[in-house]
């Protein structure tokens, strides 16, 4: 037994957060809601979300699309307001969650939650968004990377509602788009794009990286002259002797 307990903490380090996924029916209590925040926000944002200099930003335009995100991705609370937020296990329920996130909406007049209606969208419009505004960093896999700073995140584990919300947000070093820059509908075939990118249709049969028939074709050319080559070798020895 003593033997299995570090197998099991490595698979449980290993296990990536998942998101807290909305659920139907629970109602928010402001009243808990501001309980909470006192306990977890109010010593980085401020205990009325004014923002405290070099802690938290202020919480007025915040609204409840950003205290939805953060909270609901585990970016937040953190633990030193210095460190890149990075997706960890969610800390509340879905009740708490959701009362915290309606006392934060009565901070400020910031925006609501989104509800991207994606499922009809135009993956082949969202895929040329993508590319203009996100792969650069996410690449176009959406594999995420490292940037000078900041690391970037894969894009396979936010929920369609996370990944309009970040688009909106701008979380970390991410630009935050207005619905000038990225319309509801380019949002919602923005989103389209990365659902299908969770899973692409990978045509050529092996997935290297979801970029296309040509690391495919590479990887077969250099099997092909590998076994060309051996057999060369084995004719010439054949010869010889």
């Amino acid at each position: 037994m003593k033997r299995l307990l570090p197998i099991l903490v490595l698979l449980v380090a290993a296990t990536p957060a998942r998101a807290a996924t909305p659920q139907e029916g629970v109602v928010a209590n402001v009243t808990q809601g501001k309980s909470l925040y006192a306990a977890n926000c109010s010593r980085c944002h401020g205990s009325r979300g004014q923002g405290l200099r070099d802690q938290g930003p202020s919480l007025k335009d915040a609204g409840a699309l950003a205290a939805d995100f953060y909270v609901r991705t585990g970016y937040m609370p953190l633990d030193n307001p210095h460190s890149q937020p990075w997706r960890t296990r969610v800390l509340f329920t879905e009740q708490e969650i959701r009362s915290l996130v309606a006392y934060v909406a009565t901070i400020g007049h910031g925006p609501a939650i989104p509800s991207p209606q994606w499922q009809t969208a135009s993956v082949a419009a969202g895929r040329q968004l993508f590319a203009d505004h996100c792969a650069g960093c996410h690449q176009i896999a959406i594999a995420g990377g490292v940037l000078p700073g900041a690391r970037i995140p894969p894009l396979n584990q936010p929920t369609p509602r996370q990944i309009a919300e970040a688009v909106r947000v701008g979380p970390y070093l991410m630009p935050k788009f207005s619905t000038k820059a990225i319309t509801p509908t380019q949002l919602n075939d923005l989103v389209a794009y990365v659902q299908y990118a969770k899973r692409p249709d990978d045509r050529g049969g092996w997935a290297i990286g979801h970029l296309g028939p040509w690391p495919e074709g590479m990887v077969t050319w250099l099997l092909a002259a590998s076994i060309l080559v051996a057999t060369c070798l084995l004719i010439g020895r054949r010869l010889k002797a």
